[in-house]
């Protein structure tokens, strides 16, 4: 069985939708996820983010890319998650000829 396929019989793993913030590391992107939280005295809508490491097994998703991560079991210190899909690629500014 194949890092990130579901078992039978057991419940959906939980999912989360968020933005790659980086992809230097071999197999692992980072992914920012974030969240709307409503603050309990003044009731005003709070931004959360949290970034969580990611297994990414084929080297696929670049900064920029939204995907969807699947919890899992931990494969690492830090990394408890693994990249399900690429939702939607950044699009990347065309190169100008002459320059670097």
């Amino acid at each position: 069985m194949a890092i990130g396929e579901q078992p039978s019989g057991r419940k959906p793993r939980r999912t989360m939708t968020g933005t790659v913030v980086s992809d230097k590391m071999n197999k692992t992107v980072v992914v920012a996820v974030e969240s709307l939280r409503t603050h309990r005295l003044y009731g005003k809508t709070i931004r959360r983010t949290k970034r969580y490491k990611a297994h990414d097994e084929h080297n696929e998703a670049r900064v920029g890319d939204q995907v969807e991560i699947a919890e899992s079991r931990p494969l690492s210190k830090e990394k408890r998650w693994v990249l399900v899909r690429i939702l939607r690629r950044q699009s990347l500014p065309t190169a100008v000829e002459g320059q670097p």
